[in-house]
């Protein structure tokens, strides 16, 4: 009887182990993919004319919205545009004239303020929101790395802090005052196979202090 115990313990272990193992090999290849899929982004400025599905915008956007912002205020808004005379007539001279080409146009806007909750009975207060930039800046880089994840392209264009493309882009699909457009993504399937650039440069590291 000891010796079935003995083997059943040796065999619990065995499996507790060899499960182990592989949670930590899947651990590790999904760490490698994520650290593979960063460092092999990079801009797609030409797309083939193939839709995207509604399943890839939504992913787009969640992945978006997942990105962290200051005390979770998320303050971001998203226009998604697909329609080609709406994407032709955000396209300014020869600035980002790939717009009307990328079938999928995702606008990453923040708002310019926030509300501070009142504190001791006090009432709300509207304040200037100096982090709305930032947190947008990470929602669009979020988007860019899951299109590239999921085998499409995308390029970040600057809207903001430039008044002739952000004025444009906010009379063209009717944005309100305090909400200001950062970036304009392009998304589509690519057209074009632009190797990644290598940014590692360790002369820009400095360790404790400059």
């Amino acid at each position: 009887m000891k010796t079935v115990i003995n083997a059943a313990a040796a065999l619990v272990f065995a499996v507790t182990i060899s499960m182990s193992c592989q949670n930590r090999s899947t651990s590790a290849d999904s760490a490698s993919a994520v650290l593979e899929n960063i460092a092999t982004r990079t801009s797609i400025r030409q797309f083939t004319d193939t839709p995207l599905t509604e399943s890839e915008i939504e992913t787009l956007l969640k992945a978006g919205m997942a990105a962290p912002t200051a005390i979770n205020y998320q303050p971001w808004h998203f226009i998604v545009v697909t329609d080609p005379e709406v994407r032709s007539s955000l396209v300014s001279g020869r600035v980002n004239t790939m717009y009307a080409q990328a079938p999928c146009l995702i606008v990453v806007c923040g708002e310019v303020n926030w509300i501070r909750r009142g504190r001791d009975g006090e009432e709300p207060v509207e304040m200037e929101n100096g982090n709305w930039a930032v947190d947008c800046a990470l929602a669009g880089e979020n988007i860019l790395l899951a299109a590239h994840a999921l085998g499409l392209g995308g390029v970040w264009t600057a809207c903001y802090p430039y008044p002739d493309r952000y004025e444009l882009v906010k009379e063209k699909l009717g944005i309100p005052d305090k909400v200001m457009p950062l970036t304009v993504l392009a998304l589509g399937h690519p057209a074009e196979n632009p190797e990644p650039k290598d940014k590692w440069k360790p002369e820009k590291i400095h360790n404790e202090r400059w």
